[in-house]
């Protein structure tokens, strides 16, 4: 679909449904891969690595109950992560305000789940704003 965001790398729009939203952060898979690169880098690092993502691919075959879960936070381990996080000026969180204040208003039109309960929807801040920033 798409996107109708000034920064396509950092919005929020709706799926093809109308019926829920998507958030896109290119930063978080971004430092994701230099944090793996980085790693890869070293002999040791590299090792590590390999061994985490190995356990991980046979683990896709038939995972048990947080197995997965358990298994990316050894590769994130490994690669020495960071948090998954995107720093937010002003001007950039009224541009996902009105991002999402515009999402919400179309899913709340079409999602039965969410017109189903008009009073939250009715106590989201910003709702009836126009687009700012």
């Amino acid at each position: 679909m798409n996107n109708p965001s000034r920064e396509p790398g950092l919005s929020i729009r709706l799926d093809a449904t109308w019926l829920s939203g998507i958030l896109r952060a290119d930063q978080i898979r971004r430092d994701t891969l230099l944090s793996l690169a980085t790693a890869w880098g070293s002999d040791e690092g590299r090792e590590d690595l390999t061994l985490q993502l190995d356990a991980l691919a046979e683990a896709m075959q038939s995972p048990r109950d947080g197995e997965l879960d358990d298994l990316l936070d050894a590769i994130e381990g490994a690669a020495a992560m960071d948090d998954a996080e995107v720093p937010l000026d002003m001007a950039r969180l009224l541009r996902l305000r009105a991002e999402l204040d515009a999402v919400i208003e179309v899913v709340g039109r079409f999602n039965s789940t969410a017109a189903a309960r008009p009073a939250l929807l009715a106590k989201v801040p910003g709702q009836g704003r126009g687009a700012a920033a």
